[in-house]
């Protein structure tokens, strides 16, 4: 036979045959990839020549910076789960000798040369009284325990030494700096954050014994030590004597209100409620429904520069005195009035990329995820809480949520969040100021932020309608891309 022989009962393709096949199957593929080309050309010149006679435009997909569409429950808590990581890693519960740097296990023998080993992040600053609490709000809304571990594990731990290192500090010997913060408080922000969150986990887990006497030595700076105004209103003499700082709200308010609830006396929610429209009085700008940072009592005119982080910790006041603050108080209408109208002045600044800026109502400043982050989670709660609609604030919170995740590395570390601010008159001061992942501020918040998004998409359920986020009370199961709702 031409083309074949015959190999030991085997018939073969001889070689001049296997060269016509090659070239045959050669020509074959080289055909379909000229049709293929051919194809994508005549694509490519429908989609140039569509016009609005033939063609949706407005389903044509835009080209977002930032992740936008509908949301999972799963997508977020991988997010939060990075964070709880990284910070595991990072936050060791381990004292030491500060000479040798070898490690202590016999808190018995804590001296004057002992301290607390030095992570990433301190484990009693206001920054961690936050991720404290954000820790907590992730364990109620995933039931993940791995975040109630942490935060208890490392409050049971400074509860543990700090008792130890008290006896140093009674010998009159050098303290640890960041025990003597916890054992002698000298501003709210020493203790405020802190407390509150130690209450809250003292409370989830059933052991007041373990906390209650660093509980009680926070508070009582926080009641008695702290200076006040005439009406008792928190201030300091920095920069200027008698100035109001609006951080002082979150760093003294929710203490106050929270320890109502650690004792069973609603006179301190009460009075923090009190608090709160003293410090309104003096912060809130009804024409922009947002809050100046600083209030200097000599000072005529009160300049108003609208941080984002010291709005965000005003907002987060806001919602940690609603939530414990009994509906039959007669301030609870204020408060909440007072909450709603702040969260349209926020909700109204929100950029297109999800994230407010640094400066509130200045487009120039960069944008900052800290605040974004508060927002995010203030605004989310309040749908929860049913203090917001869903349909009007749900998307905004989602977006937040969007660009704060964005952030997140795959470390788990949060970038964009402002380093601690003081307070500044003029908006170079605010909109020059660093920006860097190693800023304690930013994990909390987005911890807040994850957790309360997967509480409101149990409950809501967002939905792409005609390319944009809506939120509904129930499911719609629809895959019509444009949908009327009966």
């Amino acid at each position: 036979m031409k083309g074949f022989r015959i190999t030991r009962g085997f018939v073969s393709l001889s070689e001049p045959y296997i060269n016509f096949f090659v070239m045959k199957q050669t020509f074959k593929l080289l055909l379909a990839a000229f049709l293929t080309v051919l194809t994508m050309s005549t694509t490519v010149h429908a989609q140039r020549a569509a016009n609005d006679s033939q063609t949706p435009l407005h389903l044509m997909q835009p080209d977002y910076t930032i992740p936008y569409g509908e949301l999972s429950v799963s997508t977020v808590k991988a997010s939060t789960d990075l964070v709880l990581r990284y910070l595991q890693a990072s936050t060791p519960m381990e004292v030491e000798n500060s000479q040798t740097h070898v490690k202590i296990t016999d808190f018995n023998t804590i001296d004057e040369n002992s301290q607390l080993v030095r992570g990433g992040f301190r484990l009693a600053s206001y920054e961690w009284g936050v991720t404290y609490a954000g820790m907590m709000r992730a364990f109620q809304t995933t039931g993940d325990s791995a975040y109630l571990k942490y935060a208890s594990e490392r409050m049971k731990f400074l509860a543990q030494v700090a008792p130890k290192f008290k006896k140093v500090l009674a010998e009159g010997k050098p303290l640890d700096p960041q025990l003597r913060q916890i054992l002698t408080p000298h501003a709210l922000d020493d203790a405020g954050a802190v407390c509150a969150a130690m209450m809250k986990v003292a409370i989830a887990t059933g052991d007041k014994k373990t906390y209650e006497s660093l509980i009680l030595n926070y508070m009582d700076y926080v009641l008695n030590k702290e200076k006040r105004l005439s009406d008792g209103t928190f201030a300091r003499n920095r920069p200027f004597p008698n100035t109001v700082w609006l951080d002082d709200m979150y760093m003294g308010l929710p203490a106050m209100a929270q320890y109502g609830v650690y004792t069973g006396l609603k006179e301190y929610s009460h009075q923090a409620a009190q608090l709160v429209l003293n410090f309104a009085s003096r912060m809130f700008v009804p024409e922009k429904n947002l809050f100046r940072h600083g209030w200097v009592e000599s000072m005529n005119p009160h300049p108003s520069f609208f941080w984002g982080r010291a709005n965000g910790w005003a907002i987060l006041t806001l919602c940690e005195v609603l939530d414990v603050l009994p509906a039959s108080d007669p301030l609870y209408p204020l408060v909440l009035s007072l909450y709603q109208r702040h969260a349209a002045g926020l909700a109204a600044l929100q950029s297109g990329t999800g994230f407010w800026h640094q400066l509130l109502d200045r487009n120039d400043s960069y944008l900052e995820t800290s605040a974004t982050a508060i927002y995010t989670y203030c605004l989310a709660h309040g749908v929860n809480q049913g203090w917001l609609d869903a349909k009007a604030y749900g998307p905004v919170a989602q977006l937040g949520w969007n660009a704060v995740s964005t952030k997140i590395t795959t470390k788990g570390e949060v970038e964009g969040t402002c380093v601690g601010t003081g307070m500044g008159f003029d908006p170079a001061f605010y909109s020059f100021r660093p920006v860097s992942s190693a800023a304690a501020h930013g994990y909390g918040p987005t911890l807040l932020a994850g957790a309360e998004m997967i509480q409101l998409l149990k409950t809501q359920f967002p939905k792409i309608n005609d390319s944009a986020i809506q939120y509904y009370p129930t499911e719609q199961k629809t895959t019509q891309p444009i949908f009327s709702v009966e």
